[in-house]
């Protein structure tokens, strides 16, 4: 492990490694085609359902919902921060986070398997594990700390990791577990989108797959609903593509232009929020209202341990609780430059009472705040004078 991964927190990625440039070198030039006199640097999306196909149906183009040219730029450069300097990586791109993580459960599972996911991940999951209960696959469940799903993985086919866990901000371990699952014949699935290719990288440490949402601080502004999956195994990954082509579930070329747009500024961006998210956990911990405070990076929190030794940047979430509903709902009323807003990663910071979806088990007082990129003495001085306003 280089230095970089070491190290974690804000930065380390600017470090040069044996795999090639550092992190703003990469994103600003991921993706993107040869040079061609007189063409786009980065060339604008293409607006096409069919092509050009006269004779037999070769190459690459051939209609609208299997491939894109647009998408594949976007591909290639999410898979070179996923895993840069291999060639056996494939990505593929599809219309949300959500359609890329069914992507993976329901192409690699049949009825019969069992599959373990994290009973304290993205509210959603619920939503996905009655499905597959009711296609007759069985779902287990388990906490993501203290690498709890290790102890229902015996015989089952899949492991869905989430780590860091979204809302809590627990980690496990991602070799350990991978480890565990390999042994028992089991795949896995990393859910990234919280820490970013640039702050973690699953296939790295062995995973067979690496799924996120791109709606989060991949693409960082809020505009554009995008998921994608990476994996280096080619018969899984046909199957995921296979997938994607029953179902559809593909994004439009303006949404794949404006995300391979957006990853140039990713490391400018990672960097600034996941110090500022730094800052302001820093910050929190000295207020005697708030429990449960919890971010990666904090050298005191029970995740950081683990966090540093896999995560090279620890994130832009920082989570912790407020004494009762009534006090949450009027802290976040009284902030000024952190909007009421749900999702997380952009640069504008936003936060919410995530007991206001159900589905998380959290109390009601519990906040997610999604660090921006605003100067960072602003942000700190904004929450404190909310909290000191609300007091009870």
């Amino acid at each position: 492990m280089s230095d970089s991964a070491t190290n974690g927190g804000a930065g380390a990625g600017t470090e040069r490694s044996a795999s090639g440039p550092g992190d703003g070198t990469r994103a600003v030039r991921a993706g993107l085609p040869e040079p061609v006199k007189h063409e786009p640097t980065l060339p604008g999306p293409v607006f096409a359902a069919h092509f050009h196909l006269p004779g037999d149906p070769t190459g690459p183009y051939t209609y609208g919902r299997d491939e894109n040219p647009t998408w594949t730029h976007l591909e290639r450069a999410i898979g070179e921060l996923e895993a840069p300097g291999r060639s056996d990586v494939e990505t593929l791109v599809f219309a949300s986070g959500m359609a890329a993580i069914s992507s993976v459960l329901f192409s690699q599972l049949r009825a019969g398997d069992a599959a373990v996911l994290p009973d304290d991940g993205y509210q959603a999951l619920p939503l996905v594990r009655a499905q597959l209960e009711a296609y007759g696959i069985e779902v287990r469940t388990a906490p993501t700390g203290q690498d709890a799903q290790l102890g229902v993985l015996d015989g089952a086919k899949l492991l869905w990791i989430e780590t860091p866990s979204n809302p809590g901000l627990d980690v496990c371990d991602v070799r350990r577990l991978v480890e565990a699952a390999h042994a028992r014949g089991a795949l896995v699935a990393v859910d990234n989108t919280l820490a970013t290719p640039l702050g973690q990288r699953p296939l790295e440490l062995g995973a067979d797959f690496s799924v996120a949402s791109g709606t989060k601080q991949l693409t960082g502004h809020g505009d554009v609903l995008l998921g994608y999956v990476a994996g280096h195994d080619t018969g899984a990954m046909a199957a995921v593509r296979r997938w994607r082509k029953i179902v559809g579930a593909i994004p439009g070329p303006m949404e794949a232009w404006l995300a391979h747009r957006s990853i140039a500024t990713l490391q400018l961006r990672v960097d600034r929020q996941d110090a500022t998210a730094l800052r302001v956990a820093e910050a929190l911990r000295t207020r005697p209202e708030i429990t449960g405070l919890r971010y990666p990076g904090l050298p005191d929190d029970p995740s950081h341990k683990i966090a540093s030794q896999q995560m090279r940047r620890y994130g832009c979430v920082v989570s912790f609780t407020l004494p009762s509903r009534a006090r949450a709902d009027r802290f976040l009323e009284a902030l000024r430059l952190v909007e009421g807003a749900t999702s997380f990663g952009g640069v504008r910071s936003t936060a919410e009472r995530r007991g206001r979806w159900g589905g998380d088990a959290v109390p009601e007082g519990f906040i997610r705040l999604s660090v921006g990129a605003e100067d960072p003495d602003d942000l700190v001085a904004d929450l404190l004078r909310a909290l000191d306003e609300t007091a009870d």
